[in-house]
């Protein structure tokens, strides 16, 4: 390429010996953990569901050189391990890799290369070495498969072995692409015309065990000038979007000596006295992974700072989670004043909000095989609703991990039973407007007295991440939608008679939020995120269920949590409290409100109104201290918007985030 300019040059001299991939698993579903954050130039892009996951990618001395090496034997086969690096805006360019692969070709060996125009790590470019030659390759979303389809763009038989060392290089020039690749006795050329991905980023790929030596991308000086105007371009309208939002301020911290957590805490008025109190639970792990967890340690306390009281035995080693338990808060009575009610050693108990004692206690179900390990069930979680139509959610769901559940009324009576994938978390509506909520549990419909209306068990694999029933039009002509984030499965749109409308396969969605993020488009508009295998993703779909806009910001999950940040329609939902990854994100996907770089804990976050303006906190944690953000411009006055969101008493770290439109007065 004639006057060139580089884009980026990395012999990997840079990064420190040792893993760059983290084993952290379920944890960065829903917290920030600085060790899966991006390195250098680099960022894991997406990684197997296997155990070893963690050490697929390494630092290692080669003499005196370094090299990035993906370790492992990938067999699943809706990922490959991939590392990203550049910019989301890069065109044209010339991409060279030199690396080795340390198996030899044949089947089940996958591939290893050089990946480009990389829009996520499920729509992309490949180029490199096949089970039995190379290959160049478009990649993008499947249409009726989980598993992301592959068009083969060219393709070759070519001799290459194991532990011989091969250059790779491709050239694309708007829609024609140009790959090479030589080794030690050969060399073979591959073109191509596609233009399904203008412009992204380049990552190294590998399913087999491969060490990369070196990286170099250039490109020619007008192509590197339109992507400076490009650049440019999206960071003035990303500065005017953040000056025109309020900044977030301390309001205040206080710290959780030994009792502090990851992801669990709950929030409501426990003291009676009209403001929101929290509940901080850590917990025991009975295992395998995460299907016996039970609370050790509930600490109620106020936005103070001040215990009001405490249950259990505080330690500080069972802060983490990657699950759920079963407490809430929540007034179960109808007395108007609040309880808290949660499950510890084969009870649910219901105590006074205020002084913790008890008021009620009962044995939980009999276990039900598989999950059967204890005679009783610890209780996953807990679900609030109105089966029995008083009017109020005084009617509870206790599950075991996937398989059983049970419907109890405000006495900790049984009123019924029901079997099905279950999923995480349950979702009611009162779908026939008897007054009676009915229950969305796993991928089926529950009437109010247990009777199954349907399921897509049938059709359906995986688990439920998130379920909401919805009307997404805000309009009276239309009904509501029953929205999945079905993990493996993607994200699955049903009528309220259990027939599937739209089925997205966009790989391991989770996470949902409901909102309108697009006041410029008509009713409501959902986003979802990524995890297992390919994190990070976000999919935001219109009120028709049509995918309008994708991005990857960064390589993590989150709860997407909708935020009422200005008082105005048009929320945006927090990513993760991070200042350099997080902030708060547009229905575009734009980062339009960051956090200060003051030190505050950013492994957690949870969204609410605390200061009474309508408008939302953000109260971000980690194990050992709370801090709250309100905005520089609080309180404000007048007619705000004030969204309808999910009762604070079903909290759940895989709720689905429901905010219907609403106004203060």
């Amino acid at each position: 390429m004639a006057h060139t300019q580089l884009l980026l040059e990395d012999d990997f001299s840079g990064l420190e010996t040792g893993n760059f991939s983290a084993e952290v698993g379920a944890h960065t579903e829903y917290h920030y953990l600085p060790e899966a954050a991006p390195k250098g130039n680099w960022a894991v892009a997406c990684f197997s569901s296997g155990g070893d996951r963690g050490r697929a990618w390494q630092v290692q001395e080669s003499g005196a050189a370094r090299l990035m090496a993906q370790t492992i034997e990938n067999r699943y086969v809706h990922t490959h391990p991939t590392l990203v690096c550049g910019d989301p805006l890069w065109g044209d360019l010339t991409a060279t890799i030199r690396f080795t692969p340390q198996r030899g070709p044949g089947a089940g060996t996958g591939q290893a290369g050089l990946v480009f125009r990389y829009r996520n790590s499920r729509c992309y470019y490949f180029f490199g070495l096949s089970e039995d030659g190379i290959v160049l390759k478009m990649v993008r979303h499947a249409t009726a498969y989980r598993k992301p389809y592959e068009e083969i763009l060219a393709q070759r038989p070519f001799a290459w072995q194991e532990n011989h060392t091969y250059t790779a290089a491709v050239s694309v020039r708007g829609e024609s692409i140009r790959a090479e690749i030589s080794g030690p006795s050969s060399s073979a050329l591959l073109e191509a015309e596609d233009g399904t991905y203008p412009e992204g980023r380049v990552g190294l790929l590998a399913d087999m065990p491969t060490q990369f030596h070196s990286v170099r991308i250039e490109t020619s000086a007008a192509a590197v000038e339109k992507f400076n105007v490009l650049r440019s371009r999206r960071e003035r309208a990303l500065d005017d979007l953040r000056a025109a939002n309020p900044k977030p301020v301390l309001w205040k911290k206080f710290k959780t000596p030994g009792f502090g957590v990851g992801r669990n805490l709950r929030f409501g008025d426990l003291s009676g006295n009209g403001q929101i109190d929290l509940l901080v639970g850590q917990m025991l792990h009975h295992g395998p992974r995460d299907q016996y967890s039970e609370l050790s340690c509930l600490t109620a306390m106020n936005f103070d700072g001040e215990i009001l009281w405490q249950i259990g035995r505080p330690d500080p080693e069972n802060y983490h989670l990657t699950n759920d338990v079963g407490f809430q808060i929540h007034d179960i009575d109808g007395d108007g004043r609040n309880e808290v009610i949660y499950c510890m050693n084969f009870e649910i108990i219901i105590l006074d909000g205020a002084t913790g004692q008890v008021k009620l206690k009962a044995p939980t179900p009999s276990s039900l095989p598989p999950a059967n390990r204890y005679s009783r069930i610890l209780g996953d979680c807990l679900f609030f609703c109105d089966l029995r139509g008083l009017g109020q959610a005084r009617d509870m769901i206790i599950k075991d991990r996937y398989w059983n559940f049970w419907a109890l009324d405000d006495q900790l009576n049984g009123l019924w039973q029901g079997a099905c994938n279950t999923g995480h978390y349950p979702f009611a509506f009162d779908v026939d407007g008897d007054g009676h909520d009915e229950l969305a549990i796993g991928y089926s419909l529950y009437d109010h007295d247990g009777r199954l209306l349907w399921t897509l068990e049938d059709q359906l694999e995986d688990h439920a991440d998130g379920i909401a029933i919805v009307n997404f039009s805000q309009s009276d002509a239309t009904s509501p939608i029953v929205f999945y984030t079905a993990s493996d499965e993607g994200v699955v749109y049903a009528s309220l008679e259990g027939q599937i409308l739209k089925h997205h396969y966009i790989g391991h969605a989770q996470n949902p939020a409901i909102a309108n993020f697009r006041p410029d488009l008509p009713g409501l508009e959902a986003v979802t995120i990524n995890f297992w295998g390919n994190q990070g993703i976000l999919h935001f779909f219109n009120a028709e269920g049509n995918i309008y806009h994708d991005c990857e910001p960064n390589p993590f999950g989150s709860m997407c949590l909708p935020i009422n940040w200005t008082g105005q329609p048009g929320e945006y939902f927090v990513h993760s409290p991070n200042v350099k990854w997080g902030g708060m994100f547009d229905g575009w996907g734009r980062p339009v409100v960051q956090f200060p770089d003051d030190g505050h804990p950013d492994m957690c976050n949870a969204v609410l109104d605390l200061t009474g303006d309508c408008r939302d906190e953000v109260v971000v944690w980690d194990p050992y201290e709370v801090w709250v953000y309100t905005q520089d411009d609080n309180p404000k006055s007048g007619r705000l918007y004030k969204p309808v969101r999910n009762p604070l008493h079903n909290y759940s770290n895989y709720q689905a985030s429901v905010s219907l439109p609403g106004y203060s007065e």
